[in-house]
């Protein structure tokens, strides 16, 4: 699987920038980490579009789905994907750290 692309990012600064942009950059996360995602797994999917269907309501819940999916395969299943869409429904956050954390450590092993 392929990480050098991913990026270590600070959970600290990222709860100051989602209150200091009042949420937009919880759009802005959600793309780039998508397009990580979607890099890790082999996939030429832009991430584009799925964000794009975040500002449509039946739509972002497929979005939300989709995302999912790909943190499932980048996890290698260690987190099933319907837990992990129940997640982004029910708590944001919670998606968010989990995410992140796996990111960060792919990021870590990366610069290694």
């Amino acid at each position: 699987m392929k990480t050098d692309h991913i990026k270590k990012r600070n959970m600290v600064m990222q709860v100051a920038l989602m209150l200091i942009t009042l949420g937009f950059y919880a759009i802005y996360w959600f793309h780039v980490t998508l397009r990580e995602l979607h890099l890790a797994n082999g996939k030429d999917e832009g991430a584009g579009i799925w964000t794009l269907f975040l500002f449509l309501p039946i739509l972002s819940l497929f979005a939300f789905w989709h995302y999912s999916a790909e943190y499932t395969s980048f996890t290698t299943e260690n987190h099933p994907a319907l837990l992990v869409f129940l997640a982004w429904v029910v708590f944001l956050p919670i998606v968010w750290f989990l995410v992140q954390t796996d990111l960060n450590k792919a990021a870590d092993r990366a610069s290694i």
